[in-house]
């Protein structure tokens, strides 16, 4: 019978999904996965600055994306069974790390060390609930319309854009929730190198390079868009 991956730590052989290296390589794998779609969705909806034929193109040609030998949406909802699973596994490895992290370390260091942490650090819990709790609003607005704040026509995804924007608390959200998602990449992105043994001094500092760059481009890129909606950049 084949028996799981094991690791010594401290003397103690533990199962790999039970080790602390193990959770935090499912984090940085299931991370790395969202961050790609994170690009490729940034890339996607910087589409609207090129006015709604061309949105609207792509969100109709992601329905139909690998005709014919997948099916009508076929192809969309195994991305998104993808991230779901990549994002449940990201917050459960997320939970067991700050677990075992709280059990094990005595008070005093832990004082020390949040003095020393970044900020960023600091803020990757409360802004990974941000995060969720943002995933389904956006959800329920945009893909279904559940709670959109205006009309929602589900073929018109310009329109539906700029309805949403137009209402500043909604913007307001959606900018809030973008800060919160460059904090978590910028040390994200860091701690992923590091988990996977990429570091020493001088890989450090191109790592954090490579997480800056990559957090403020996809924060401001996603910000700039409701900013644009709000300013009248971006009209119907």
């Amino acid at each position: 019978m084949a028996t799981s991956p094991q690791v010594r730590i401290r003397g103690v052989r533990l199962g790999y999904w039970d080790s602390s290296v193990g959770k935090k390589q499912v984090m940085a794998v299931s991370g790395l996965i969202m961050l790609g779609y994170l690009v490729l969705h940034l890339w996607g909806n910087l589409k609207i600055f090129a006015g709604p034929v061309a949105l609207n193109t792509y969100a109709a040609w992601l329905r139909t994306v690998g005709d014919p030998l997948f099916g009508n949406n076929q192809l969309l909802w195994i991305v998104r069974v993808v991230l779901a699973v990549a994002l449940v596994l990201h917050l459960w490895s997320a939970w067991a790390v700050t677990r075992q992290d709280l059990a094990a370390r005595p008070i005093g260091y832990a004082s020390r060390r949040n003095r020393e942490s970044s900020y960023a650090s600091r803020t990757m819990r409360w802004g990974g609930v941000i995060i969720a709790l943002f995933i389904v609003y956006h959800i329920l607005d945009l893909t279904t319309g559940t709670v959109h704040a205006g009309p929602y026509d589900p073929g018109n995804v310009y329109q539906n854009v700029i309805t949403g924007f137009q209402v500043w608390y909604v913007s307001l959200i959606y900018i809030v929730a973008m800060i919160a998602v460059g904090l978590h990449l910028y040390h994200g992105v860091w701690s992923m190198f590091q988990t996977i043994g990429w570091n020493g001094q001088r890989l450090t500092h191109v790592w954090r390079w490579v997480a800056g760059v990559t957090a403020v481009v996809i924060a401001v890129g996603n910000i700039a868009i409701p900013v644009a909606v709000l300013t009248g950049i971006v009209k119907s």
